[in-house]
C-alpha cells in the first residue's frame, strides 16, 4: 500500500519547518540569573520537563546536530537556562529539568525559582513545550508547571518523548490518557505531538509547529 501523502498545506508547513531548522543555530548564553537574560527581541520557545525526559536530545534532533544541547544520563545536568539562536528568527531555550536532580537542595530550589520567574515574566516567551516521557505519562510536577503557565497566560504544547520505547498499543493508550488530562487545562494545545529522538518520529511535525511561531524571514537586499 502507498503511504498517505500530506495535503499541500501540510506539506508546505513541513517544508517551512525543515528550512527553518536547517538554519545556522548558535549557542547564545547560559543564564543563572534573570539579569543575564538576552534582549527580548525574538520569539522564544522553551523546553521544559522532568529530569532525563530527553530535552537536550530532542533539541539536538530538531536542529539535526549531535551535540548542540548537551545530553547526559545524570539527572539535573542542565543547570542554567540555555539560549540558542536559530537563524535570528527563533530562540530555543533549554530549561533545567524539574524533579530529581543530582545537586544540593538549595541549588535545586534556586533553579525552580529561576525557571518559574522566567516562565511567568518573559514577554517574548511564545510557547512552552512540556516534554513527557511516553513510558511514564504525566506526573504532579508536570501539572504544577501547567498551572504556572496558565497563570502567566503562556500557551503550552505537550510533547511525548521516547515513543520508540513503547509498543503501538501502549503508546496509543498513553496518547489518549494525556489528551484527556489536558482537555480543560488553560493554555494547553489540544493534541500532543509524539516524538522519538532516536528514530525521528514526530520531529518534522514539531519543527513545522514551532516554525509557525518564528519571526518572519527578512530578505537581504
Amino acid at each position: 500500500m502507498n503511504a498517505i501523502q500530506p495535503s499541500d498545506e501540510e506539506a508546505a508547513r513541513l517544508e517551512a519547518g525543515r528550512l527553518l531548522f536547517a538554519q545556522n543555530i548558535v549557542f547564545m548564553r547560559g543564564v543563572a540569573d534573570l539579569d543575564q537574560l538576552p534582549p527580548a527581541d525574538c520569539p522564544e520557545i522553551a523546553f521544559a520537563g522532568r529530569s532525563n525526559v530527553g530535552k537536550s536530545s530532542l533539541i539536538n534532533a530538531l536542529v539535526n546536530r549531535k551535540d548542540m544541547a548537551r545530553a547526559s544520563n545524570t539527572p539535573g545536568r542542565t543547570q542554567e537556562l540555555n539560549f540558542f539562536d536559530l537563524g535570528q528568527r527563533l530562540i530555543l531555550v533549554d530549561l533545567p529539568g524539574y524533579g530529581y536532580a543530582a545537586a544540593p537542595k538549595s541549588k535545586v530550589d534556586a533553579w525552580k525559582r529561576l525557571v518559574t520567574r522566567y516562565l511567568a515574566g518573559r514577554a517574548t516567551l511564545t510557547r512552552v513545550c512540556i516534554l513527557i516521557d511516553a513510558r511514564h505519562g504525566l506526573k504532579d510536577v508536570d501539572t504544577d508547571t501547567m498551572t504556572v503557565l496558565a497563570k502567566a497566560a503562556v500557551p503550552f504544547q505537550l510533547v511525548l518523548t521516547k515513543a520508540d520505547q513503547l509498543k503501538k498499543s501502549a503508546l496509543a493508550d498513553r496518547i489518549l490518557e494525556v489528551t484527556e488530562a489536558i482537555q480543560r487545562r488553560i493554555g494547553a494545545l489540544p493534541t500532543p505531538i509524539v516524538t522519538s529522538s532516536q528514530d525521528g518520529t514526530g520531529i518534522p511535525e514539531l519543527r513545522a509547529e514551532l516554525a509557525s511561531l518564528a519571526a518572519p524571514k527578512v530578505d537581504k537586499i
